[in-house]
């Protein structure tokens, strides 16, 4: 266990501070919580439950794995984190033309092309989520977990809204939305349970974890559906099919007035800093995770 980290390997109770009354939360997101079908090896609808948190599965995506075996293979003999890492961004580098520091390419005519880049989503994610990165990174979600957002600049409660019809436009923004861009994602997601699942002596979670501590601040409930109040100090909430933790409770606590507090299943980590100790992201700690419905702590600064 690493300082300050807590760690869970099987289902846990958060503790169960008092929450702030419900005001408008009877108009309830999307009737439909998910799609009918996914990309992973977990139905959309268990994935999306609560159930699903507390005896989490493995999942995969697809072929991923499979279909980039030599990758995989290469990142299996690295004798180190950060190994690992180079491994993985060279590997992205050659396939996709993309690395940390360009993130163009030269054509025919000599003007410079963009690309769809991994790291460049991740870095607009991290300056505001609720931009074209962020919906392409929802979109993502959306395409491979099957579950659906329920915020993108505002709530989203309707299909036939203007806040759906605006996040649908976003997502599939040609600047972003290119360079087989979800293919990235999915190695991205690969790479990351790769990582988690080896256990480096120095990483955040060992590798017999179930689940990690989580954090997230929040000023008000607007972006989260509330789906059940057991008691006062604990709430049953509807999150973003993708949103940020933090593994620093300080940290967390800059972005709000009230401390969401989470046992996420490792399986949904989709990316944390630690995986790439070598591009310069700015929100140190900051986990992203596949949403659905938690059980939460909630807790006043």
């Amino acid at each position: 266990m690493a300082d300050g980290v807590a760690i869970q390997d099987a289902s846990g109770r958060t503790p169960k501070p008092d929450l702030p009354p419900d005001s408008s939360q009877a108009d309830s997101p999307l009737a439909l919580r998910a799609h009918r079908t996914n990309l992973v090896n977990v139905p959309a609808a268990t994935l999306c439950s609560e159930a699903y948190n507390d005896e989490p599965r493995r999942l995969r995506i697809g072929a991923t794995r499979s279909e980039h075996a030599a990758l995989f293979e290469a990142l299996d003999e690295s004798p180190d984190a950060l190994t690992a890492s180079d491994i993985f961004q060279r590997y992205m580098a050659e396939l996709f033309g993309v690395n940390p520091d360009f993130s163009g390419a030269e054509g025919p005519d000599g003007k410079r092309r963009f690309r769809a880049s991994y790291l460049r989503l991740l870095k607009g994610w991290m300056f505001d989520s609720n931009r074209a990165e962020g919906a392409v990174l929802k979109g993502w979600v959306e395409s491979r977990f099957g579950l659906l957002p329920t915020f993108h600049g505002e709530p989203i409660r309707r299909f036939a809204s203007d806040a759906w019809a605006a996040y649908g436009e976003q997502k599939q923004s040609t600047r972003f939305h290119n360079n087989n861009i979800h293919l990235q994602l999915d190695l991205l997601y690969e790479f990351c349970q790769w990582t988690i699942r080896r256990g480096w002596p120095d990483a955040p979670m060992p590798n017999w974890a179930s689940h990690i501590r989580l954090y997230r601040g929040v000023n008000d409930f607007a972006e989260h559906h509330i789906v059940a109040r057991p008691d006062k100090r604990t709430a049953v909430l509807r999150l973003n099919n993708l949103c940020s933790f933090s593994i620093d409770r300080d940290i967390a606590g800059q972005f709000g007035d009230h401390i969401l507090d989470a046992w996420v299943p490792l399986p949904k980590v989709v990316f944390f800093r630690d995986i790439l100790p070598r591009y310069p992201f700015q929100g140190e700690g900051e986990y992203l995770v596949v949403g659905g419905d938690y059980r939460v702590g909630v807790s006043l600064l």
